[in-house]
């Protein structure tokens, strides 16, 4: 199994990125490429944004000199509606949207217990959340020690390994890694990709788990989500978090800046959720196009392997030989579809992470990476 180092590796290319400061993400790409076609290096819906959500965003620029509205309404009871269909009006008081998920990120693990800090059990997820915890002084476990920490995080799905833990597995890796009085931080981003069933797979509809666990030892669950990748709205940035209790809400708005989701990103949110025909397509084409994409780039290279379960909207590869994956890189990023190197960031060379897109969009990739 790959060992991930728990430090930021610096990127290769300047780019837009500061090394020494900031965490190396994908997508940032695509506006140098003059012939750019699509862009795997990020994990976002391959439908692109939905058209009704997109007008709104655009009607709502007329009203963009006015204040959005302090209490995020009525988007925050729309995507309440949305996560709890028949128990929104009592649910939607433990809800509060963000400026991305990276600003809930950031404001939870500030309020959250003093002390350690792990990530889930997989050799590598999303750094976000370890980029924080540094930020904020706490001493760094490894995912593989036997320790409880005063704050665990866990991206589950995990982005990018692909790895997913159902509700039992999920419960059990809390219990056992989270100590009492600590916090537990759940990344779902990725979960409503699962089937139009994902509700019942999902820790928001645990309401009661999430009560006890909080009354009996202390232990606040948080369920953070970036709406960005579901609905490909990354430009705008749109997050949430489901508190345990509406208490936790409260504190989190305390020290959250006002107005921090402005207006065309709440018209989005607001009228996004109801795009019943957007989510159908991508419950049923996404595992289509991703086994497709599997077995043609299998087909080339036996060697390589692919991970991640098959709803998932990227599949992470390991190519076995840095140079390949640098090739593959390279060779993608030149015919205008870049991909996503597991070098930066992750400290794994041998990866790639490729996004599920359109078939006519793999054609290109896989015509590209011929090469190597």
């Amino acid at each position: 199994m790959p060992t991930d180092t728990t430090t930021a590796t610096p990127v290769s290319s300047s780019g837009p990125w500061d090394a020494k400061l900031q965490q190396f993400h994908g997508g940032q790409e695509w506006a140098q490429l003059s012939n750019f076609v699509e862009d795997f290096s990020v994990t976002t819906n391959p439908f692109g944004m939905p058209g009704a959500a997109k007008l709104a965003a655009a009607h709502s620029i007329e009203h963009s000199h006015h204040y959005p509205p302090a209490d995020q309404e009525p988007a925050k009871s729309s995507l309440a509606r949305f996560l709890w269909p028949s128990e929104f009006e009592t649910e939607r008081d433990r809800l509060i949207l963000g400026n991305g998920a990276s600003e809930l990120i950031d404001l939870v693990i500030r309020m959250a217990p003093a002390g350690t800090w792990r990530p889930g059990p997989f050799y590598t997820q999303y750094k976000e959340y370890e980029r924080s915890a540094r930020n904020n002084n706490f001493t760094m476990l490894s995912p593989n020690t036997n320790d409880k920490a005063n704050v665990a995080c866990l991206v589950n799905p995990c982005n990018p390994t692909g790895d997913y833990l159902e509700l039992p597995e999920l419960k059990a890796w809390i219990s056992s890694n989270v100590l009492p009085g600590g916090y537990a931080i759940i990344d779902e981003s990725m979960q409503p990709w699962h089937s139009e069933h994902f509700r019942e797979h999902s820790l928001v509809s645990q309401r009661e788990y999430v009560e006890e666990l909080y009354r009996e030892q202390g232990i606040s669950v948080f369920v953070m989500h970036s709406w960005t990748k579901l609905w490909c709205c990354t430009g705008l940035r749109l997050g949430s978090v489901v508190c345990p209790t509406a208490e936790h809400m409260r504190a989190i708005k305390k020290i959250q800046v006002p107005w921090s989701v402005n207006t065309v990103a709440l018209a989005f949110l607001n009228a996004v959720v109801d795009d019943a025909e957007y989510l159908k397509n991508t419950w049923e084409l996404t595992p289509a196009w991703r086994k497709a994409t599997v077995d043609r780039l299998q087909e080339q290279f036996p060697e390589w392997e692919f991970h991640g379960r098959e709803f998932l909207s990227w599949i992470w590869i390991d190519t076995k030989d840095a140079s390949v994956a640098e090739k593959a890189v390279e060779l993608a990023r030149a015919a205008g579809v870049p991909v996503r190197s597991g070098r930066p960031g992750y400290n794994l060379p041998t990866f790639i992470r490729v996004a599920v897109r359109h078939p006519a969009k793999v054609d290109v990739l896989v015509g590209a990476l011929k090469a190597i």
